[in-house]
């Protein structure tokens, strides 16, 4: 079985559960889901400039009202509920937690303790991490020691 880490931070779409299931053909894969709410992410500016670059201004004036901390735990609970429930019923093998604090450090320690095969990041676009190399896929790349995917989330 083909183990796999996944890293998101809003629930998966159909979409984005068909194409993480189908990326290794038939055989099976099994997930190991971390999800990291994104008001607990990177700095709010970040966060609107990201959102005004892909031309999503309404997004932008929103991004004071995501959820951090505490605040942010139920609804990241429910999210990765959603997408377990969504891999399990496309037949793959799936278990996750939300992760609160330094989830580069979590990945690395969930890779080693799963034997994992591969990391793959299904974020929505993040502009600015992304041409500085501060994302959490270029990162990751340096510390996971498995090869890290990096893929853009679908909205629905």
């Amino acid at each position: 079985m083909f183990t796999s880490v996944l890293m998101i931070e809003k629930p998966l779409t159909a979409t984005d559960v068909e194409f993480v299931t189908t990326l290794h053909g038939d055989e099976p894969v099994s997930f190991i889901v971390l999800m990291q709410p994104r008001g607990d992410q990177a700095d709010l500016l970040l966060r609107a400039i990201d959102d005004v670059a892909m031309g999503e201004l309404k997004e932008a004036v929103r991004e004071g009202e995501e959820p951090e901390g505490a605040k942010a735990r139920q609804p990241a609970e429910l999210a990765l509920a959603h997408s377990l429930n969504a891999l399990r019923a496309a037949g793959a093998e799936a278990v996750g937690q939300v992760v609160e604090d330094h989830p580069l450090d979590k990945m690395k320690s969930v890779v080693d303790e799963a034997g994992a095969d591969e990391v793959i990041v299904l974020t929505a676009p993040h502009y600015v991490e992304e041409f500085f190399h501060r994302d959490w896929a270029s990162r990751a790349r340096h510390k996971v020691g498995v090869p890290v995917l990096k893929l853009f989330a679908h909205s629905e």
